[in-house]
């Protein structure tokens, strides 16, 4: 069970990292909690807040002894991580990410371990446009998903030690290669991250509207990419080096929809464009039925409240 972990190593203090913490400890595991982070405003912040038993000033250090690592950087640091870590991990410790990308992943840190590490790459499909580690919150991975991409040469009983523990997080857990990963990935976060950073910034270079109409008048589409926007520039700066295959074969493919459907507009086929839109209807219907949002009107927000990712 996933609960026979004894030292769980948290390597980068953010939104992630912070959030398997609280889940931790909701969940009533004993680990004691190591972590390690880059800047020494993180570590100080994750101190304050007690994510961890004790915040170490290296990464090395934040491992030695964990029967769990989990590399919570950003996909371009994972290379030089793992190099610092690697002399340091105990030989029968489970080794994973929550990175975006899984293919590039693994080409970063299977050069720098040894056989006797269990690398399972992983990737908790769960977060905010917020980051940092007073972002986290211990239901951030409630009914989300949370992907594996081992190969046919992890321990079978490693990744079942592996899915409990994200089991017990509150995340539903499935299993694929890293390749598929990558693919399913581009089309369902990358690519609509892209086409709304695209969005925000087509609006801001747009000079025939005003900066102050453009905040104003924002009606709930534009609002939504702003949200989506604000995503740490690091983290998907990385995603996009470091999954470009997977991304511009959808990219592709939307720029084909996206001709299809300015064809329709400029010839006036109303019936191409209803039938486009009531099919992308029944998918958004499909995302309430999987329980992966709500079908409260405007996603559930009242009045006050703030947006959730």
């Amino acid at each position: 069970m996933s609960r026979d972990f004894e030292h769980v190593a948290l390597i980068g203090l953010g939104l992630i990292a912070s959030s398997i913490s609280h889940a931790m400890r909701r969940a009533g595991m004993k680990a004691r909690i190591t972590g390690h982070a880059r800047s020494i405003e993180t570590r100080d912040k994750a101190a304050d807040l007690g994510l961890c038993d004790q915040v170490f000033d290296t990464a090395s250090a934040a491992v030695a002894g964990a029967d769990l690592v989990i590399l919570a950087v950003p996909v371009g640091a994972m290379a030089t991580i793992v190099a610092e870590i690697a002399p340091h991990l105990r030989k029968d410790v489970i080794l994973t990410d929550v990175g975006s990308v899984k293919g590039a992943v693994i080409d970063a840190v299977a050069p720098h371990i040894s056989n006797d590490v269990e690398f399972i790459p992983g990737h908790p499909l769960a977060g905010t446009e917020y980051s940092g580690p007073e972002a986290g919150f211990a239901s951030l991975f409630d009914n989300r998903w949370c992907i594996l991409t081992p190969s046919g040469d992890n321990d079978p009983h490693a990744v079942t030690r592996l899915r409990d523990f994200w089991q017990a997080l509150g995340a539903n857990v499935d299993t694929m290669d890293a390749e598929h990963h990558d693919l399913v990935l581009a089309t369902t976060s990358h690519a609509p991250h892209l086409i709304a950073y695209t969005m925000v910034g087509v609006a801001d270079d747009l000079k025939r509207v005003t900066e102050t109409e453009v905040i104003n008048y924002s009606a709930a589409g534009f609002r939504d990419f702003t949200r989506i926007a604000a995503s740490d520039p690091t983290m998907w700066r990385d995603v996009f080096l470091n999954n470009k295959d997977a991304t511009l074969e959808i990219l592709g493919r939307f720029t084909e929809e996206l001709f299809a459907l300015q064809r329709a507009i400029r010839i006036g086929d109303g019936d191409h464009l209803h039938a486009y839109f009531t099919r992308t209807r029944a998918v958004r219907r499909s995302i309430i039925e999987a329980g992966q949002d709500t079908d409260i009107a405007n996603f559930g927000r009242g009045v006050q409240d703030t947006d959730d990712a």
